[in-house]
């Protein structure tokens, strides 16, 4: 499958089937993740497999939009970034997360990216608790580590849908 390809048919996948994701792959996927791009080469990038149905139907519970669907997927990993290596982690671990989804997508796994950072756990508190704090509560993330956002992979349930051909010439500007 070429760049190309992966690019094409990637998509976002919220429903997973319930085989596991051998743990080989995902460190196989760690392992060409941790190749990508850093601010001045700093590799601030951190990550944390979670794969126990327990701690991720509580992680699912981050916030009460747009995270449920990390209770039916089989590995979740946290993607975070070491805020005492560089105040740039937030690029880095984005940059990262784009290299795990399209990375799973080669392996045949599907992917979604839940945002951690910045969002509060409840729609109509913004200003209250936010997914970070939850997720500190019961998670080991070492203090220095700030999480990005959860990938949750799997195997798709659902086959790919094409994406539809759009005319996007207006998001280009040449000069």
């Amino acid at each position: 499958m070429t760049l190309t390809d992966i690019l094409k048919k990637r998509r976002s996948v919220r429903k997973f089937e319930s085989r596991p994701v051998p743990r080989d792959v995902v460190e196989g996927l760690l392992r060409l993740t941790l190749t990508a791009p850093s601010s001045k080469n700093t590799r601030s990038t951190r990550f944390m497999v979670v794969d126990a149905p327990v701690t991720l139907e509580r992680i699912s519970q981050m916030r009460d939009f747009g995270s449920s669907l990390i209770a039916t997927a089989p590995c979740a990993v946290i993607v975070s970034g070491d805020a005492s290596a560089t105040d740039l982690w937030v690029d880095n671990a984005a940059i990262s997360a784009t290299i795990l989804q399209l990375a799973a997508e080669e392996a045949g796994l599907g992917s979604c990216w839940v945002h951690v950072n910045g969002r509060s756990q409840r729609r109509e508190d913004p200003d209250g608790p936010d997914a970070e704090e939850y997720l500190r509560g019961f998670l080991s993330l070492p203090a220095d580590w700030r999480p990005l956002c959860v990938v949750a992979l799997g195997y798709p349930l659902e086959p790919s849908k094409p994406h539809h051909e759009r005319d996007d010439a207006d998001k280009i500007i040449w000069l």
